[in-house]
């Protein structure tokens, strides 16, 4: 059974509220008494249920009861805010890059580290979870040329530690590569030998595959859109219900969740196109000799 009625920001919501209360050591009965609600509410709400629990006044009292930090509050008070906007709109996120400059929460890490398979498209930037240090730091560079080295360092230290996903058994990652992703040369030549001698070590995890889409692969539809993930979710502990799949779309001024499905039903159908488009083979960005990637 599907959660139909639960948005992408009830649940990370929802995520925030469970990682505070465990870290706190409080039980759902104790959350529930605090708010005078029952501890099957704080359940809901912690699986991205009972949206009219999340006013400001409940947010509060759980962030006092957790002893929550300012910054965790701040958070977790945006979180309830765009969850009432999402239910009156019906799902969808708009994230400006301007608001994810403000707090150092990654909407996109959090909804990642719940996910249970990613599939994703790359054309120009490979995805995070599969770049090496010096990858990820061309990339940073290349967005915000005039930050201050510390924050380059701290945003490559973030983004590698997300890699640790890929070690757990339980995640699947499929990465489908355009061939103009190796050939875009992101920190230079060396950089990218190296990227993707790092893709053939990573394509021997069990849980992983990443395969590529060859510029002599005849029309197929990666050309016709942009990069992309598909995010999928296990099933809910307490419901049992299975949380819908998300797609994200970064751009260049900010990023974009959909997860109505209507919107991603068309993501996943590309998705099984580009399966029978790519190659089980990876192109050297400074070859055009194909190397066995296995």
């Amino acid at each position: 059974m599907t959660a139909e009625g639960s948005t992408f920001a009830q649940r990370t919501l929802g995520q925030q509220l469970r990682a505070l209360r465990e870290k706190a050591k409080v039980s759902q009965a104790q959350a529930g008494e605090a708010l005078g609600a029952s501890p099957q509410t704080i359940g809901r709400l912690e699986e991205g249920f009972s949206w009219r629990s999340a006013n400001d006044l409940r947010m509060n009292a759980l962030c006092d009861l957790y002893n929550a930090s300012d910054e965790e509050r701040k958070v977790i008070l945006a979180l309830a805010r765009e969850t009432r906007i999402a239910a009156r709109r019906g799902g969808g996120w708009w994230q400006p890059h301007l608001d994810r400059n403000t707090t150092e929460f990654d909407l996109y890490a959090a909804a990642e580290e719940q996910a249970v398979r990613l599939t994703a498209w790359a054309v120009i930037r490979l995805p995070v979870l599969v770049r090496t240090p010096e990858y990820c730091r061309a990339v940073a560079w290349t967005e915000s040329p005039n930050a201050p080295a510390e924050q380059i360092e701290a945003r490559v230290q973030r983004e590698l530690k997300r890699q640790a996903r890929l070690q757990d058994p339980a995640f699947t990652a499929e990465v489908f590569v355009s061939e103009a992703a190796l050939r875009e040369e992101w920190g230079g030549p060396a950089v990218m030998a190296d990227q993707h001698d790092y893709l053939a070590e990573m394509n021997d995890l069990p849980n992983v595959s990443i395969r590529l889409v060859p510029f002599a692969t005849r029309t197929h539809i990666g050309a016709l859109i942009g990069s992309f993930s598909l995010l999928e979710f296990p099933t809910m502990p307490n419901t049992r219900m299975t949380q819908p799949p998300i797609v994200h779309i970064e751009e260049h001024v900010g990023d974009l969740y959909l997860e109505r499905a209507k919107e991603v039903a068309p993501y996943q159908s590309a998705v099984a196109k580009l399966r029978r488009s790519a190659s089980t083979r990876l192109a050297r960005a400074d070859s055009e000799t194909p190397e066995s990637v296995r």
